[in-house]
């Protein structure tokens, strides 16, 4: 079950006020890349940034967890007025552990959130905490990308007619 999320779903925008209320939901931990904003992209993706003014609105608690560089985080994290955490070393869990603790929540009402099995998915689960897998917005085009997706798949069959889309 290690590589498994907890949840499917094909955007982190499909995460709302009832999917948090149902699943006892207080604060979210969120991978940048192809979660929030395409990889190396210094802007949001369409629907982000009013999705987190939702979330704040709602009182979620929320923390960006990456593994890129603070010099890629820190301008974006900013744009979107995110705490952050760079170099967060997913899946090893220093990271998410550093997010609960600064958003001081639990593994109950705490979700990992993000696109990659391998750093997301792992990380929460190694954690102890439930992970939503999303869909990136864009698959990214160079081959190490493409490898990592072929990888996944033979850990998690993506079947797409399961795929929750609200």
């Amino acid at each position: 079950m290690l590589f498994k999320p907890t949840f499917w779903l094909k955007s982190v925008l499909n995460i709302d006020e009832k999917f948090l209320r149902e699943n006892g939901v207080k604060a979210l931990v969120l991978d940048l890349d192809n979660t929030l904003s395409m990889h190396g992209n210094p802007a949001a993706e369409e629907g982000v940034t009013e999705w987190l003014d939702e979330m704040k609105r709602l009182g979620v608690k929320m923390r960006i967890v990456s593994n890129n560089t603070h010099k890629r985080v820190e301008p974006l994290a900013e744009k979107l007025g995110l705490p952050f955490t760079a170099n967060g070393a997913k899946p090893l869990t220093f990271g998410i552990s550093k997010a609960m603790k600064a958003m001081e929540s639990t593994k109950k009402d705490t979700l990992v959130v993000g696109d990659q099995i391998f750093t997301d998915v792992m990380g929460g689960n190694f954690k102890g905490v439930r992970t939503v897998l999303v869909e990136p917005f864009h698959l990214e085009k160079t081959w190490t990308f493409r490898l990592k997706r072929k990888l996944e798949s033979l850990v998690f069959h993506r079947d797409y007619s399961k795929l929750e889309i609200k």
